[in-house]
């Protein structure tokens, strides 16, 4: 077990973005400024709420409520349509300014970074300091709309908790000689890594506040999770360090990379779902390409809204929008490649065997995932050529693409949906800029 941090030091920062998607959209448009504002997928009533500001928030509209709901609540409320590429310059352009301040040991996210304290920084005035200064100069030099959340604890876990408890513009500390104490009256979902589920099986186990939770010994927390988790968080939550901050282990080797979206009303049909099927293919093949991997598997999966109905006689389940749907999916292997059209075969095979009925109509999700990655270093060439020359021809698109748009040149199966289907806003990666575009 890694030592414990001096009595009465914190040894990390943890800078919570407030509101990100909807204080950057306050920031672009001061007319904005002070006024309720949602950030949206699309438009339509049945969509959900992406993130909210915080005049929104004060009248009860968040993240996850419906666009039609929030309408009713607010009908004044101004509706933005996330711009993907906007809040990754400013996640970059923050996290370089934080950087200029402190270094930024990790980016858990797109409105996150954790900063390490190293010797007199961790004696809690300079720390303060520091952690003043951080948020002074995003607003210098990012932009006065932008309000950030800072937790200061021993360890990253805790200062993760601590950014969260005041919120916004907060700055809260977590000594150790305040632990575990000072978190005793928070609630077990506001411990990291526990959601609905997890908090329904503490519940089954007789856990239900974070007193009790606290209460048990490390042997008992190891039992509670039934794995080494348990003793990790015993420590945590003591204020002491384990070497790692509880995220999983990587193996180094991505496993998979694709593409999802929620479809306007007026690609709710079938051949509006083709369409932005091929439009998330050929952004994720182009992403396959330029990150230097040939994939073996591809994966296709839809979501088809019902009427209430048709919910009844179905099995169905209940999407973050409200739509009542039926899914579907399938995989397909193949020889690894990494070419699109390749792809795109695959994909119709695919397709084509999507169900059939009345119930199947009204596509409103489709999503495309490419597994069983492979690095271009261990690729296996072919023996012979292929003599159509398809790897040659996606590499001259990424050349147009990357310089002009990534659907700049395109396959004419997305040409209905070549403006539909924009990079979503990535909530636990950075996005990374290929080109013009960021995806």
């Amino acid at each position: 077990m890694g030592k414990a941090a001096h009595p009465e030091r914190f040894g990390f920062l943890h800078i919570d973005l407030n509101s990100f998607f909807a204080s950057v959209e306050q920031q672009l448009h001061p007319e904005y400024r002070g006024r309720p504002l949602a950030v949206v997928p699309t438009k339509a009533d049945t969509t959900c709420c992406i993130a909210a500001s915080y005049e929104a928030k004060a009248l009860g509209i968040k993240t996850g409520t419906q666009v039609g709901e929030a309408k009713k609540i607010c009908p004044e409320i101004v509706l933005i349509e996330g711009d993907h590429a906007d809040y990754a310059k400013y996640s970059k352009a923050i996290s370089d300014t934080v950087e200029m301040v402190c270094p930024v040991a990790h980016n858990p996210s797109i409105d996150e970074m954790v900063c390490e304290l190293m010797g007199r920084e961790q004696e809690p005035p300079r720390a303060r300091r520091i952690a003043l200064d951080i948020k002074r100069a995003i607003y210098k030099s990012v932009g006065e709309a932008l309000r950030c959340s800072i937790g200061m604890a021993p360890n990253c876990y805790l200062a993760k908790i601590a950014s969260d408890m005041q919120k916004p513009d907060g700055l809260i500390g977590l000594l150790p000689s305040q632990l575990p104490r000072a978190i005793a009256h928070l609630e077990l979902r506001d411990l990291p890594g526990v959601g609905a589920r997890t908090e329904a099986r503490l519940n089954r186990r007789g856990i239900h506040t974070m007193e009790q939770l606290l209460a048990l010994d490390r042997a008992g927390m190891h039992k509670l999770w039934d794995s080494v988790w348990g003793d990790r968080l015993y420590h945590w939550l003591r204020g002491e360090e384990t070497g790692d901050d509880g995220a999983p282990v990587s193996s180094g080797v991505q496993k998979s990379l694709g593409h999802s979206h929620v479809m306007a009303p007026e690609f709710r049909t079938d051949e509006g779902a083709w369409a932005v099927a091929n439009k998330l293919l050929h952004k994720a093949t182009m992403r396959l390409r330029m990150e230097k991997f040939y994939a073996g598997s591809l994966s296709v999966t839809i979501r088809f809204a019902l009427t209430k109905e048709q919910a009844v006689h179905m099995k169905s389940r209940e999407h973050f929008s409200g739509l009542k749907h039926a899914g579907w999916g399938m995989e397909a292997r193949f020889r690894e490649c990494q070419d699109t059209l390749s792809l795109l075969e695959v994909m119709r095979q695919l397709w084509r065997q999507r169900p059939q009925g009345e119930e199947f109509r009204r596509p409103f999700f489709v999503g495309i995932t490419l597994r069983e990655l492979t690095p271009e270093s261990e690729h296996q060439a072919e023996l012979f050529d292929d003599p159509n020359n398809r790897p040659q021809l996606s590499a001259t698109m990424d050349k147009l693409n990357l310089k002009y748009g990534h659907t700049t040149l395109h396959f004419a199966g997305m040409l209905p949906a070549r403006e539909s289907a924009p990079t979503r806003i990535a909530f636990t990666q950075i996005p990374v800029q290929y080109g013009v575009d960021y995806m």
